[in-house]
């Protein structure tokens, strides 16, 4: 009888054991994958043409592209742009691109039309989605892989990053925008200035600016009207903030040297120069 009722067990493990393979292989499961998107625009008022600028014999944004093909968390990536010049280039060295609308005002809602475009036509079903920057041509791999680990933490909208900052000289640079965090390293606010009466410092977090969404938050952020602290502070991230949504913060111990000017250029190439 003992020796029936172990048979039985044993049946009863490979069957689940069989069950939960096929979960594995579901389609369900499958929905667990991480999309990086470059948006890229030609148009650029200090720097026309940026995404195609040649550095170091490539183009910008083909080194953005096989930058993010080297981090290991991301399922795929695919350059969003509005330009046929960038749409051409990309298929000339065999990247993915997809055409979106030139009536995006950001780089989140050009995001939301190639989910929608790819869960439509191609039955793609992402789970996350990494919004990366065109204009840092060496950002590390590993940075985004940090930055897909805090978006899958729990109690997360959106992820993004900060760097610790010594150079005190940047708290007037209203280029430079910094992230106020609390003790569990949730952004409670943004700013590009720091107001003269707050007590000295020895550092601060810069921002940088890669988000990751879960799509469902991707969603809903781009159906909110824009608020008083984002038109002011000209910052899109004040929106989710005012509306109460969750973004936490990951720590890197990456540069992120971003093209905004010509000058920039010759910069990213000292930078690429002392990490190899």
């Amino acid at each position: 009888m003992k020796t029936k009722i172990k048979r039985i067990q044993f049946i009863t493990f490979v069957f689940f054991q069989h069950e939960f393979k096929l979960h594995l292989h579901s389609k369900h499961f499958l929905r667990l994958k991480t999309l990086g998107i470059i948006p890229a625009r030609f148009a650029s008022s200090r720097f026309p043409g940026k995404p195609l600028v040649d550095i170091l014999g490539k183009s910008m944004l083909q080194r953005v592209y096989e930058q993010c093909l080297k981090a290991k968390c991301l399922d795929d990536v695919i350059i969003a742009t509005d330009d046929i010049q960038i749409f051409n280039h990309i298929h000339d060295f065999g990247g993915k691109v997809m055409m979106t609308s030139s009536h995006h005002i950001n780089g989140t809602s050009r995001c939301n039309e190639v989910l929608i475009k790819l869960n439509t036509h191609n039955n793609n079903d992402y789970q996350y989605i990494i919004n990366i920057q065109g204009d840092e041509p060496f950002i590390h791999p590993e940075q985004i892989n940090e930055l897909i680990a805090v978006l899958k933490s729990n109690e997360v909208d959106v992820a993004t990053q900060v760097k610790k900052e010594t150079n005190l000289a940047l708290l007037s640079n209203s280029n430079c925008v910094k992230a106020i965090l609390d003790e569990q390293f949730y952004v409670s606010d943004f700013c590009r200035y720091v107001p003269k009466n707050e007590p000295k410092v020895d550092y601060f977090y810069k921002h940088i600016g890669i988000y990751g969404f879960k799509t469902e938050v991707l969603n809903q952020l781009l159906d909110l009207e824009p608020t008083k602290n984002e038109l002011e502070r000209q910052l899109e991230q004040m929106r989710w903030l005012d509306n109460h949504f969750k973004i936490k913060a990951g720590i890197t111990a990456f540069e992120s040297i971003s093209i905004d000017t010509p000058n920039d250029v010759e910069k990213a190439i000292l930078h690429y120069n002392q990490l190899t």
